[in-house]
């Protein structure tokens, strides 16, 4: 029997699949590609780069993720809005139907790995209608033909069933539309259907880990990660658009990863094999080493708007969507670590982009105030990225992750907490936002003073720095940093109207001090008493 007949008789066995001779196993990059222009899949930009287009989802869909209530989750999960219930008898319907939907389809699979450090990885199946969403999988995970590794085709421990195609029924099926992401943790499946956004394959792995790992005393984090000559690691935590990426891909530093990772007891380890950057406004000049993958074989860009004739991209354009997207193995960064692991941290760094433009653009913080400030996970929407949104938006995301995280929010701050303290790690909370006033007033933060900060933190040029502490929000802030103007680093002296800043500072303390106010009984007094001075409610 041949291999891909071993599959075949592999998946009928367990998942009750019917597959037609049309199985593609492991293929590689380029004959995906090949594959996907062949299914008219997408187009080919003038650099010989992938174009996908996912039609009605450009993004996550929140609200139709479930993971299925059972004995052996019930009492582990975190549930509530962020990780809403599904019943076994309800997943084992659409499952049944997902596999019916299938029957006699082309198929394409691949097993990858989750998991830079081999104690630690998760071998993984990705079983998909599609070529190019095969070859975004290819790209985002670990590629165990790269290590010179097989994996047998009975060892992936989840298996990805994405059926971009196949619409649930609410009635029938319990879900919330004709979307669905379901995890059944403990059957080792997740269903995926009613999008063609790639994204959700890459979350909903991540999404598992962070329900595996922490149970073993690993430390999962969305969060980048790089190192420097020395050794010296940083992490960098950050919602969507705060810069995790950006900021991460630094020439003089080596790429562990750009989103996702796992810190145990052997050091920090990338999640993944390959990077997923926003690239909307993409310029050469201010990010050029992710700039440089959007024209590189191997990219898979979703969304991103292109002159039908002459191929050419316009990254500046967002009629399509905020949120386009480039898929790229970590390899196309110079220098990156692969597969990326590396020590202990050295630094870590929490990211916001602060709309109302009152945070200062770099603080130190102290082991309590990193456990407040990770715990709150706070960024702000601007005007224009979502429908209603018309003035800036507090957004608290806890763990800087909430939509990931399937355990309760205490089980990762404790583990943070625990080893921030055992290693000496110094924490600074950096904003990417607005200065000189909010969004529509003043100004974003300039990106080579933010590179400046991040450096004199992670090179120990503010160590020896005179701080000052802010008056709101009990931060303390470097009076001087290297290549970087003291006016910038006080954010009320960047504001023509000072009452105006501590009015708009106000509000956010106590938006703060609202939403920790949901977690302020699991944790201990000295986390909640590090929070801004002001505006308690």
């Amino acid at each position: 029997m041949s291999t891909t007949g071993t599959l075949a008789q592999h998946l009928a066995s367990t998942l009750g699949l019917k597959t037609s001779q049309n199985l593609y196993w492991n293929q590689s990059s380029p004959v995906l590609y090949e594959q996907a222009l062949n299914r008219s899949e997408g187009k080919i930009s003038e650099d010989g780069v992938f174009v996908a287009y996912t039609g009605t989802f450009t993004g996550r869909a929140p609200n139709d993720k479930f993971i299925v209530d059972d004995a052996g989750s019930h009492d582990k999960v975190w549930w509530g809005k962020v990780n809403k219930a599904l019943s076994e008898a309800q997943f084992n319907q659409i499952l049944a139907d997902a596999l019916q939907f299938l029957d006699g389809r082309e198929l394409f699979v691949q097993d990858l790995l989750a998991g830079a450090s081999e104690a630690d990885e998760l071998p993984v199946r990705i079983i998909t209608q599609y070529a190019w969403h095969a070859l975004f999988a290819r790209n985002m995970f670990i590629r165990p033909d790269e290590l010179n590794r097989t994996l047998d085709v009975a060892e992936p421990k989840f298996t990805v069933i994405h059926v971009p195609d196949m619409q649930a029924d609410p009635e029938t099926h319990g879900t919330h539309s004709g979307a669905f992401v379901l995890l059944n943790l403990s059957r080792g499946l997740i269903l995926i259907g009613g999008t063609h956004y790639a994204g959700e394959i890459k979350k909903s792995i991540f999404s598992v880990l962070n329900y595996l790992l922490p149970q073993r005393g690993i430390m999962s984090m969305h969060a980048s990660a790089n190192v420097g000559k020395e050794g010296d690691v940083a992490i960098l935590f950050g919602l969507s658009g705060t810069g995790k990426t950006t900021l991460s891909a630094d020439p003089k530093r080596s790429l562990i990863g750009d989103d996702e990772h796992g810190w145990s007891d052997n050091g920090v380890f990338n999640l993944e094999g390959g990077c997923y950057a926003k690239v909307i406004n993409l310029s050469a000049e201010q990010e050029p080493m992710i700039y440089q993958t959007t024209k590189t074989f191997g990219t898979v860009l979703e969304n991103v708007v292109m002159d039908q004739a002459t191929r050419k991209l316009n990254l500046d354009d967002n009629s399509l969507t905020e949120n386009t997207r480039a898929s790229y193995p970590i390899t196309q960064i110079p220098g990156a670590l692969y597969p990326g692991k590396a020590g202990h941290p050295k630094h870590i760094i929490m990211l916001t982009c602060d709309a109302f433009g009152v945070l200062p653009p770099i603080s130190k913080l102290t082991t309590e105030q990193a456990m407040y400030h990770f715990i709150s996970g706070y960024t702000a929407k601007v005007a224009g990225t979502e429908k209603g949104v018309t003035e800036p938006t507090a957004t608290f995301s806890t763990c800087f992750g909430a939509p990931f995280m399937a355990l309760h929010p205490s089980v990762y701050a404790d583990l943070l907490g625990k080893k921030i303290n055992e290693h000496e790690v110094s924490c600074w909370l950096v904003n990417t936002g607005w200065t000189g006033g909010a969004y529509g007033v003043g100004k974003r933060m300039n990106i080579h003073h933010t590179r400046s900060m991040v450096n004199a933190a992670l090179s120990g040029e503010l160590d020896g720095v005179a701080m000052r502490q802010d008056a709101i929000f009990g931060l303390n802030i470097p009076v001087e940093c290297p290549d970087v103007p003291s006016a910038v680093l006080d954010p009320s002296s960047t504001w023509a109207d000072k009452a105006a800043y501590e009015a708009k500072a106000t509000h956010l303390a106590s938006l703060f001090h609202q939403n920790f106010a949901e977690y302020s009984a699991g944790v201990a007094d000295s986390i909640c008493a590090a929070g801004p001075l002001k505006g308690q409610v």
